[in-house]
């Protein structure tokens, strides 16, 4: 056997460690963006009962927003932030009309509403899925 062919046939095994070794980055990195999504799911769904975790689901949601550009957990950050504004500003025309009873309904219905949203978000990322 040559040098050139021995040379040939370690830096095929060498490219193939190298592509695993890349496959296995890449899976830790793509589990640990759907351990963040699932962690901001949490945040969100405590909210309907304790308000601030959403506060911290939201700064999470914009800090870490670049991080998922491009994967599927993008959709997933797009589905909890424009739920979190929206829940905010059902919640405030909620508030403003409590006292007329309608306000009353805005609001239950606005925590309905909010536990939809996170449990089917919830189901898609389960599924490996994109929300959208």
């Amino acid at each position: 056997m040559s040098a050139f062919q021995l040379l040939s046939i370690m830096s095929f095994f060498l490219l193939d460690i190298g592509q695993k070794m890349d496959i296995v980055e890449n899976k830790n990195a793509d589990e640990k963006l759907k351990n963040l999504t699932l962690i901001i799911y949490i945040l969100y769904l405590a909210s309907v009962f304790i308000g601030v975790t959403a506060i911290a689901a939201i700064i999470i949601n914009y800090v870490k927003k670049d991080d998922v550009a491009g994967t599927l957990y993008e959709s997933h950050f797009r589905w909890q932030i424009r739920t979190f504004w929206f829940g905010i500003l059902w919640a405030v025309i909620g508030a403003i009309t409590a006292v007329f009873f309608i306000g009353f309904l805005i609001l239950i219905a606005t925590g309905i509403w909010l536990l939809y949203r996170m449990i089917r978000g919830l189901l898609a990322l389960n599924d490996g899925k994109p929300i959208y």
